[in-house]
Order: structure tokens, then C-alpha cells, then sequence
């Protein structure tokens, strides 16, 4: 190079001297994903992404792993409800719940899997195109989940949860939060909200929490649907899962929420036995509720003879009515209470329910839809009991004077 400039020299020598930078990745629409961590854009990103088109990456991490997915860059069509172009992740590789939905420039926080598998779906339709969206994911560990990141599995005997931000500001807006409660198989899961303040709505359709009974979404499973900013009533699960969603919406937030669980054994309900003296039954050797369940199935006495000794009364439309074993499980959105005792009522806005197990699920009738005046017992975990011989009847505006007379009855 004798006699070349000096200034072209030395861009020689530097560009010699000088790493090159990496190939810039090349996305493609959807494909397998496996390993620690790694990459995941919407096709052809940074450039525009194409129309009409549905992408999915199935992510994969090693075995006892979660999945870990950060949004570093996001740009689609804005929709309010994210109908046009957005983006769906999802729990696992085939019917998993979904874990959020996305769209517009929002960039949602890290979004954790329950188990080692997460999905990622993007649709566009034919028209308005953005530059897409570009994430890493990683391989965490489950139980270091629950504080540092919203969503997880928890296995730990006890621990908390919260929404992001907490609680030095408002919980952001478009974020699903899914949190997967796993004890033993021989313990329950006991859960109180500490603080709670989520956008208020008399139907919680906006931003909510709902708990679930069981490791998956699942409406029959549904122990309660939460928002405004009084907490919900201690929760008990029925067996060693629980499943905790947070929802929040494109508009509105708030103060957002902190709540704490721990596992707490089984009771065994105990087995009363026979006098000595008295003579067996002519049922002996079948279980007490089957028993229970074959006596002729008849509401006797009134109004007035069963209140005193009814533990709750209330009148109440029945918005679920789940059969579980040959027991029925049901939610009762509350009309008006006329004497409370120890029933544990949920609020939700300026919604009550109540939750209540009819012992024999064929008696007395509950249907969904309907309205009824409903006396019964309380458990040990706050929900209504209900006997085969206890007060229920389809409630009617004439029993409406009946009932105010009987809530100043001094028992």
C-alpha cells in the first residue's frame, strides 16, 4: 500500500484490530426453541412484519425449570382490546391457559411459565403493520420465582406474592400475572390478602384477581373473582393446588396487591361412634354421607321454626353449581344476608357471594339462575353446609316481609 494516505492506514489497521460485530439473528415465523436461554422476534424483525399471518415458538427449557420471557421491544397495531395484530403467550405447548395477550407499544413485564414449557403465538390481520416484537427467555429456578418476578410455581411451606411494582407504585397496565400453588399431597393451601386495591367494577371485568381451586383456569374450579380495594376473605383450598390470576386491563390501575399463603394439614373429619348400648343401623358399613344421602329428601317446618336454628340465612341467586363427588359445590351471589354467624362472604365491588356445598347434591335442588331463601350450617372453613333437611326454598317477593320480621328474632 506504498503511498496510500495515512487516514486510509489507519482505517485499515482498525478495521484488522477491531471485533466485527456479531450477524445481526435471523427470524423466521415460529420454530422450537431449546436451552437456558435464547432469542424469539416476530418474522423478519426489525423490519415490518408481515399481514395475515400467525407465528408460533414453542419454548423449552430443561426439566424442574420455568420459563422466563422478557419483551425487549414491542410494536403492533394498537387496539384497546388487542383484537387486530397481537401477541399470546401461554402456559406449556397445547391447551395451556393463557398467560397475556399483547399489543400497541406496551411492553409488559417478565412473564413466567408454571412448568418448563411456554408458547408464544403472534397474529396479524391484513392491514395496519409495526416492526413487531423482539424477547429473550431463560431457565430459572420455580421456588426463586415468587418475589422476583409476577407469576411462577411455589413450593415452598409458605410465602408471598405481588403485583409488579409493588408497593412503591401502581401495578402496570395489560399484565397476566399466573401463580401456581403446589403443596403436598397431604396438607391444603391456606391464603390471606394482606392489601389489596384493584380496579374497581360492580362485575370485576376490567382488572381482577381470581382464585382457583387446582393447578389450572377453570371456571367450574373457581373459588372467587376479586377487585376493589377491600381484601377477600382468608381462602382454604379443598386440596394440595391452588391457582392465583391477576388480570389487568389496557386503562385504568391501581395500588395493586400483596397476599401471603402457607400449607396447613388436612383435618380428618372425625368418625362418631355408636353408644354402646344403642342398636346398628340398618345402613352400617356405608360411609355417614351415603347414609345421610339415602333418607327421603323433605324440608320440614317454616320460615320462622328453622331460623334460630340455621346458622346462616340469606336469600341469593346461584351463579355456579359444580357436582363434586355426590356432593354439590356452589356460589350464591348474595340478594340480602338476614343473619350471618361464621359464613365467610367474599366482596367483589358491591357484590357479595357466599360459597356453599350441598352435602347431597340431588337435595335439597339448587339450579343455577335461580333465586332462593337458603338456611343452613357453617364448616370449619367458612362455607355454607347444606343439609338435606335444611331450610331451602325457591325465594318469592312475599317472603321479603317474613324475613325482615325474623332479623330482629331474638334466639
Amino acid at each position: 500500500m506504498r503511498g496510500a494516505p495515512l487516514c486510509l492506514l489507519l482505517a485499515a489497521a482498525v478495521q484488522l484490530a477491531w471485533p466485527q460485530p456479531p450477524e445481526r439473528p435471523l427470524f423466521t415465523c415460529g420454530g422450537f426453541l431449546t436451552g437456558e436461554s435464547g432469542l424469539i422476534g416476530s418474522e423478519g424483525f426489525p423490519g415490518v412484519y408481515p399481514p395475515n399471518s400467525k407465528c408460533t415458538w414453542k419454548i423449552t427449557v430443561p426439566e424442574g425449570k420455568v420459563v422466563v420471557l422478557n419483551f425487549r421491544f414491542i410494536d403492533l397495531e394498537s387496539d384497546n382490546l388487542c383484537r387486530y395484530d397481537f401477541v399470546d403467550v401461554y402456559n406449556g405447548h397445547a391447551n395451556g391457559q393463557r398467560i397475556g395477550r399483547f399489543c400497541g407499544t406496551f411492553r409488559p413485564g417478565a412473564l413466567v411459565s408454571s412448568g418448563n414449557k411456554m408458547m408464544v403465538q403472534m397474529t396479524s390481520d391484513a392491514n395496519t403493520a409495526g416492526n413487531g416484537f423482539m424477547a429473550t427467555f431463560s431457565a430459572d429456578e420455580p421456588n426463586e420465582i415468587g418475589g422476583q418476578y409476577c407469576g411462577g410455581r411455589l413450593e415452598k411451606p409458605s410465602g408471598s406474592f405481588k403485583t409488579p411494582n409493588w408497593p412503591d407504585r401502581d401495578y402496570p397496565a395489560g399484565v397476566t400475572c399466573v401463580w401456581h400453588i403446589k403443596a403436598p399431597k397431604n396438607k391444603l393451601i391456606e391464603l390471606k390478602f394482606e392489601k389489596f386495591d384493584v380496579e374497581r367494577d360492580n362485575y370485576c371485568r376490567y382488572d381482577y384477581v381470581a382464585v382457583f381451586n387446582g393447578g389450572e383456569v377453570n371456571d367450574a374450579k373457581r373459588i372467587g373473582k376479586f377487585c376493589g380495594d377491600s381484601p377477600p376473605e382468608p381462602i382454604i383450598s379443598e386440596e394440595n393446588e391452588l391457582l392465583i390470576q391477576f388480570l389487568s386491563d389496557l386503562s385504568l390501575t391501581a395500588d395493586g396487591f400483596i397476599g401471603h399463603y402457607k400449607f396447613r394439614p388436612k383435618k380428618l373429619p372425625p368418625t362418631p361412634s355408636p353408644p354402646a348400648t344403642a342398636t346398628p343401623p340398618v345402613t352400617t358399613g356405608l360411609k355417614p354421607t351415603v347414609a345421610l344421602c339415602q333418607q327421603k329428601c323433605s324440608r320440614t317446618g317454616t320460615l320462622e321454626s328453622n331460623y334460630c336454628s340455621s346458622d346462616f340465612v340469606l336469600t341469593g341467586t346461584v351463579i355456579t353449581a359444580a357436582p363434586r363427588g355426590g356432593s354439590l359445590h356452589a356460589t350464591v351471589s348474595i340478594i340480602s344476608v338476614y343473619k350471618e354467624g361464621t359464613l365467610a362472604i367474599q366482596q367483589a365491588g358491591k357484590n357479595m357471594s357466599a360459597k356453599v356445598i350441598v352435602v347431597c347434591k340431588q337435595c335439597p335442588p339448587l339450579r343455577r339462575g335461580l333465586n332462593y331463601i337458603i338456611m343452613g350450617q357453617v364448616g370449619e372453613d367458612g362455607r355454607g353446609k347444606i343439609m338435606p333437611t335444611s331450610f331451602v326454598m325457591l325465594f318469592k317477593t312475599n317472603s321479603q316481609k317474613v324475613l325482615n320480621a325474623l332479623q330482629d328474632k331474638q334466639c
